[in-house]
């Protein structure tokens, strides 16, 4: 107990870096798991508070800096949910993850608890947590559920939003074409979403960025059967954004209509 507790308080203020591979037990009953785990052990970082890194920012692995200790885990759990390295009907048990980690089981515990209310998870009694195995059923049903709410939101901001703000938005389409580009999956993600957020806070609706970000979450979550993602597929998704920019400047709202429909049917949505 002491010394779960202990690196927990030395992991505060620290990083979780993903992308190499870390010794130490991830899958459970101590053996590596599938990839060999998705995060690097945290490094120790210098001052109590930290702040994140902009998803936008650097073309390098990328780190997330967060005061807590769960916050660092469940980012670094979503990230291999969406690169695969958490794999569907896989079991994980949360001390085995804290062992990847560096810390105590508790904050893995606790993130994949939200997870479990997310979707993406379920407990599985006296062993961990089960990832969802996803349907093709359900990604289609997602993203019919997703073009129910936006296509009718972005087609108001077409009519009312001038063409200079939606120029200022243009950083944000080039990142998610710079993760494309690289074939980082789970980059491309987090600016795909950062991309969509930006677009629907031109309505001013607070509860519309919770609920359209959460369904474009579950939407990235792959299936099991899923064939390996081409990069000619991210690439083009990724340019979708930039095309959307120019149809919305426009107000040409047939074409937004079908760019935004086809986009949640695309390789990430």
């Amino acid at each position: 107990m002491e010394q779960g507790a202990a690196r927990e308080r030395a992991a505060e203020g620290t990083s979780v870096r993903f992308g190499d591979p870390a010794p130490g037990p991830y899958a459970p009953g101590g053996g590596a798991g599938p990839g060999a785990g998705p995060a690097r052990v945290p490094e120790q970082a210098r001052g109590e508070h930290t702040h994140g890194e902009s998803p936008l920012a650097g073309d390098g692995p990328r780190t997330v800096r967060r005061h807590s200790v769960r916050g660092q885990i469940l980012d670094a759990l979503r990230t291999a949910l969406v690169a695969g390295e958490l794999r569907p009907g896989e079991v994980y048990s949360a001390p085995a993850l804290g062992e990847r980690f560096g810390v105590s089981a508790t904050p893995v515990r606790e993130a994949m608890q939200r997870l479990a209310v997310e979707g993406a998870v379920e407990v599985v009694p006296n062993r961990g947590f089960r990832v969802v195995v996803r349907t093709a059923r359900e990604l289609a049903e997602l993203a019919e559920v997703r073009a129910l709410i936006e296509v009718p939101v972005m087609l108001r901001l077409a009519r009312t939003v001038p063409a200079a703000r939606w120029a200022a938005l243009r950083p944000f389409a080039e990142a998610t074409g710079a993760a494309a580009a690289r074939g980082d999956r789970a980059h491309y993600a987090e600016t795909d979403r950062a991309f969509h957020r930006e677009v629907l806070a031109l309505a001013g609706n607070e509860q519309l960025l919770v609920i359209a970000d959460d369904l474009h979450r579950r939407s990235q979550w792959p299936l099991l059967s899923a064939p390996a993602l081409r990069h000619a597929d991210l690439v083009a998704d990724a340019a979708e954004h930039s095309a959307l920019l120019d149809a919305l400047a426009a107000q040409d709202l047939p074409v937004v209509e079908s760019l935004v429909r086809e986009h949640f049917t695309g390789a990430n949505g």
